[in-house]
């Protein structure tokens, strides 16, 4: 990637610092269609043979992708694909690297250490502005709780002429403004805090300084066993901004082996579907970031196998990016989805 075009995106993160709402910001840390899921399997090398060829040839070694992603609940399938092993079992080897922060995995991103990386709706809107032809290969089961402790505010509608905290122009005020809408509102009718570090935007919402935030697990759940009520969600909106992506670049020369990956991915949803959640709990704790003592409170998403993004998803956030000023090229949703696992 160009060192200008990498300059130019570091430059257009500053406005959206928090893009990590995914994230945890003190380092702890879907709305979907399961038809749309599929799988295509075939062997590979790393760019250096054809795909028939490396159907052929089962004893290649595994090729590795690496992925940037943060400690969020879409995280864990690739993480237990790769703890059992599924992922060996596929002909690829899955290097996770885990950041504390969204602004700590892009600068792995710009140098090359990482070949694909949990992200966004909005943040690719960023990308591709920047001139980075980077491409969302699925979506990934993220979520985002819109919670409350104020009494009077019983439902999204009640937000009128209120105080809500989120971390502007990223995907967590995306989110705000869908629900907002459903709910007859635009974003003129409240007003925002910015706030993007997340564990503070818990302590002053428990503290009555404002009137709702935007939250991802594990601060979810420890709003909720102090008090705080969820008026809202990704999921029951029917709003999913998660999505894995990668380069251009890194799908030419590791198509097959990104679709193996998405088979260890699918492997490892049922497994979690198969086995008790006690066998997998403590890494959701570790990863994510759970205190010990929410081990009882702790909802495991009903991960479903992999799915590429409904095109309209992409359309709402582009449209929303186009608005703030965030996205000014003629993209279109066909331009960053990739076929590479679903084809269009």
């Amino acid at each position: 990637m160009e060192r200008k075009q990498w300059k130019h995106l570091m430059m257009l993160f500053m406005l959206i610092a928090a893009v990590s709402m995914v994230a945890v910001g003190c380092g702890s840390n879907n709305a979907g269609n399961a038809n749309n899921a599929s799988a295509g399997n075939a062997g590979n090398t790393e760019g250096t043979a054809s795909a028939g060829e490396a159907a052929a040839d089962t004893s290649a070694e595994p090729v590795t992708v690496s992925l940037g992603l943060l400690p969020s609940i879409d995280a864990i399938p690739f993480i237990i694909a790769h703890e059992q092993g599924f992922d060996k079992e596929h002909n690829v080897n899955l290097d996770i690297q885990t950041f504390k922060s969204a602004k700590d995995r892009d600068v792995a991103f710009q140098a090359g250490k990482v070949d694909g990386l949990s992200a966004d709706l909005v943040a690719i809107s960023i990308y591709n502005e920047a001139g980075l032809d980077v491409k969302i290969t699925s979506t990934t089961t993220g979520e985002f709780d819109l919670l409350t402790g104020n009494d009077e505010v019983k439902e999204v509608k009640d937000l009128k002429g209120k105080t809500v905290i989120l971390s502007k122009n990223t995907s967590t005020q995306y989110t705000v403004a869908m629900m907002l809408k459903q709910a007859g509102l635009t974003e003129d009718d409240i007003t925002v805090t910015e706030v993007p570090q997340i564990p503070t935007r818990l302590e002053l919402l428990k503290n009555n300084k404002a009137d709702a935030a935007v939250l991802p697990e594990p601060f979810v759940t420890m709003g909720k066993t102090a008090g705080l009520r969820v008026l809202s969600s990704t999921h029951s909106a029917g709003i999913n901004p998660f999505v894995l992506a990668f380069p251009q670049s890194a799908i030419d020369a590791k198509g097959q082996a990104i679709r193996d990956m998405y088979a260890a991915y699918d492997e490892a949803v049922a497994y979690m579907k198969s086995h008790d959640q006690s066998e997998y709990i403590d890494l959701i704790i570790k990863e994510v970031g759970y205190p010990d003592t929410l081990k009882d409170e702790i909802t495991v998403p009903e991960y479903l196998p992999a799915y590429q993004v409904d095109t309209k998803e992409v359309e709402a956030a582009f449209a929303w990016a186009r608005e703030k000023g965030l996205l000014t090229k003629n993209i279109s949703a066909e331009d960053v989805i990739s076929d590479v696992q679903f084809k269009k």
